[in-house]
């Protein structure tokens, strides 16, 4: 065992529960109506409870034991015979089941931005509690796993996803627009966001947690964790600043909203890059994700026709896709070693299909016997109120 390595798994494990808890429940909390903003707290805080139980229950062992190409098997559930002494790499593994718990617990809480303000409660923890098994947990496998396309097995040369832009982005951006095809638009979709502040407070928590997230992955305390949070810095950095000025020149103003939310899409879109690429390459990808996620949510929003209420496909799963395909059009010119395009965008498509094929069987299925939507009562009210009998602001006192 490596202290040093340790230590900093340890702390990395900690920003990554940051990240969800509070960064993303504030981040998207500010974003809708003052009488939702309970229900995306509620829904992210419960999801991070029960993931973090069914990660020890299943989820580590589909993803992390020793079964096939496709699925771990179950030896590892509970951690049964997993002590403090057993390593993975330089770690003890009990450490890295907790850190791979952390990114169990952000992957399905990432999905609560597409429908906020209109699903039922017991939906979401219902969806979410078997996604993160029958989604989530077996991507892993495939990519982190030494499972399907690890190298050597699909294709000759693996899949290149350092910190989870095929694993966590793309699945989670992919389920979001199923769900929020499956569910419909708000009633009311044009209501600005009840707390700008909140917004960009959230975001710069999830910009801090995001340096346990991808310098983290390194496993290491080490020149690549340190090149990993460098180049996640630099993008995130470059991405606010082309989200904003794409903004000023099609809109006249840049707004605070879009600025952070050209943070997300800076950091989703280097995540699967961080552990090979430079300051140089993650300046231009943060450059191109400002504007590519921007005219993302036009058009999913436009053209699709899909209320993803808080843009989660556009800046999360688009980002992804981008930073993943961005590797290999970056070995192709000779800044990266190794990466094939063929088995970026293979991944891609693979992972895509079955992301898309097992949320909308989840989808159908469920909805048989939990209510998918609220009453349009409920809608009106908020859910805070009708589903958890409580209120954020009383002004009134």
């Amino acid at each position: 065992m490596n202290g040093a390595d340790t230590s900093w798994v340890i702390v990395a494990s900690a920003l990554v529960l940051f990240m969800t808890l509070p960064g993303l429940a504030l981040f998207y909390g500010g974003l809708v109506r003052s009488r939702n903003v309970l229900s995306v707290f509620m829904h992210t805080y419960s999801i991070a409870c029960i993931m973090s139980i069914l990660w020890l229950m299943l989820g580590y062992s589909i993803a992390f034991g020793s079964g096939n190409n496709f699925w771990g098997g179950f030896e590892k559930v509970f951690l049964l015979g997993i002590g403090t002494e057993d390593l993975s790499g330089t770690i003890p593994e009990i450490l890295f089941f907790t850190f791979q718990m952390t990114f169990a617990v952000i992957t399905p809480a990432l999905i609560v931005g597409a429908y906020v303000e209109r699903i039922t409660y017991s939906f979401v923890i219902t969806f979410s509690a078997i996604w993160m098994l029958l989604v989530y947990a077996p991507v892993v496998r495939w990519i982190w796993g030494g499972g399907l396309l690890s190298e050597g097995k699909l294709f000759e040369v693996g899949v290149f996803d350092f910190a989870g832009g095929i694993v966590v982005h793309e699945t989670a951006g992919l389920a979001a627009l199923t769900l929020a095809f499956f569910l419909g638009p708000r009633r009311e979709k044009n209501k600005p966001p009840h707390n700008p502040g909140m917004v960009m407070i959230g975001a710069a928590m999830l910009w801090v947690g995001w340096f346990g997230f991808n310098g983290g992955s390194q496993l290491a305390a080490d020149g690549g964790a340190a090149l990993a949070i460098t180049v996640t810095h630099i993008s995130a950095a470059t991405a606010s600043i082309s989200w904003a000025a794409w903004e000023k020149v099609k809109y006249g103003k840049a707004s605070l909203i879009g600025m952070v939310t050209g943070t997300i899409a800076g950091l989703a879109s280097i995540t699967p890059a961080s552990g090979f690429v430079g300051p140089i390459e993650a300046l231009i990808i943060g450059l191109v994700a400002g504007v590519l996620c921007q005219e993302g949510t036009i058009f999913v929003k436009k053209i699709l026709n899909i209320d993803d209420t808080l843009d989660v496909f556009a800046v999360h799963g688009l980002g992804g896709i981008f930073g993943t395909i961005m590797i290999a059009i970056l070995s192709l010119l000779g800044f990266v070693n190794g990466s094939s395009l063929v088995s970026q965008l293979g991944g891609i498509v693979i992972v895509g299909i079955y992301t898309i094929v097992v949320s909308s069987a989840l989808i159908v299925v469920i909805r048989i016997f939990i209510p998918l939507r609220v009453s349009e009562e409920i809608e009106t009210e908020g859910l805070d109120l009708s589903e958890h009998g409580e209120k954020a602001y009383d002004l009134g006192s």
